[in-house]
């Protein structure tokens, strides 16, 4: 969760909300992301897909099976919805998000047993931290305006 804290702080320098990603196979990491969405002015530029996305050209394919991801933030339905398509394992997150998260607060479809896959989830990881660093970013956002 450390490495995803960097990421996500990558992300603060750019002016992005501060949210990182990393997942890592065999105690290896094989994708990192943080948020681009405004440099890249991209919607789909969220930390988890870039991560996701990184780690599936790592291992040479779309199934990313026994992989964990470690994010800052928990993931948004778009982005569940990613875990779930790329066979992520298990699922390691901070902070909840009870605006947009579906992993556990407004929805969870991470664990949906109507699915054909579905993560192991540990919530929690750091989460202090993690919510200080997107607090932070949000009152200073507000100060700017």
């Amino acid at each position: 969760m450390r490495e995803a804290l960097a990421e996500a702080q990558r992300a603060a320098e750019l002016g992005e909300v501060p949210v990182g990603a990393v997942i890592t196979l065999h105690d290896r990491i094989i994708g990192r992301g943080h948020n681009l969405r405004e440099t890249r002015q991209d919607p789909l530029a969220h930390a988890e897909l870039i991560a996701i996305s990184e780690a599936a050209h790592e291992v040479g394919g779309w199934r990313l099976v026994e992989a964990t991801m470690y994010v800052t933030l928990e993931p948004c339905a778009m982005c569940a919805g990613a875990l779930v398509n790329s066979r992520v394992e298990r699922l390691v997150f901070g902070a909840r998000d009870p605006k947009a998260g579906f992993c556990g607060s407004l929805g969870d479809l991470v664990r949906d047993p109507r699915l054909n896959h579905q993560l192991a989830v540990v919530e929690g990881v750091l989460a202090e931290e993690c919510g200080k660093l997107l607090a932070d970013f949000f009152a200073a956002l507000r100060a700017r305006r």
